[in-house]
């Protein structure tokens, strides 16, 4: 957003996050126009009451990018109007797409435990799934944030999960080989190391 200060640009979308996204932007942007293909919001209602009695927010419904101009930078948009068929410019220096955040859970929604509205189910405070072994990070469990950083940070919890989940199985699977290799089980302390450290 902060580089975008006093510049016009576009949020394309229709929902909550396009709501969201066009206030935040105009704390720095001279004014944030909103692209929607449709004539109605998927937006709550009072996210979409904020952003109209946001001054510096403009809005563009039954209208599509269909092509994004400008060399290296956004130097405007060309937008087709959904019902006239009729093709427009709109000069701006920036665009961000926020259409919607439906996590894309299908492929998974059969095997795993999934809530209403598609996001996996995790054990919190873990990555943990209903499914031994399987972990779920990022914007499938996400329903707040929604942002890069935090799913960088989901991502690399399950991968610890999985690694001690891995090492679990690992310390099982021996155990039931040879447990007399494995003392007390995977990380105990065994009578051994107890009398070792002292």
């Amino acid at each position: 957003g902060f580089f975008f200060r006093d510049q016009d640009i576009a949020v394309v979308g229709g929902g909550d996050s396009a709501m969201e996204e066009a206030t935040f932007l105009t704390r720095f942007a001279r004014s944030v126009t909103i692209l929607h293909r449709r004539e109605e919001f998927r937006a709550s209602k009072i996210m979409l009451e904020r952003a109209r009695a946001n001054e510096k927010i403009h809005w563009r419904t039954n209208s599509v990018v269909t092509e994004v101009n400008g060399e290296g930078t956004v130097s405007g948009l060309t937008v087709r109007d959904t019902v006239s068929g009729q093709e427009s410019q709109l000069a701006v220096t920036g665009m961000f797409v926020a259409i919607g955040h439906d996590p894309r859970s299908k492929v998974v929604a059969d095997q795993v435990g999934v809530d209403e509205e598609g996001y996996v189910r995790v054990h919190h405070p873990s990555t943990a799934t209903d499914v031994p072994g399987v972990f779920a990070a990022g914007d499938l469990v996400d329903k707040t944030y929604r942002q890069a950083v935090t799913a960088a940070g989901s991502g690399c919890q399950a991968a610890i999960d999985a690694e001690r989940w891995l090492a679990g199985q690992e310390a099982s699977d021996a155990a039931e080989v040879a447990p007399e290799l494995v003392g007390g089980g995977y990380g105990a302390t065994t009578e051994a190391d107890t009398a070792a450290a002292h």
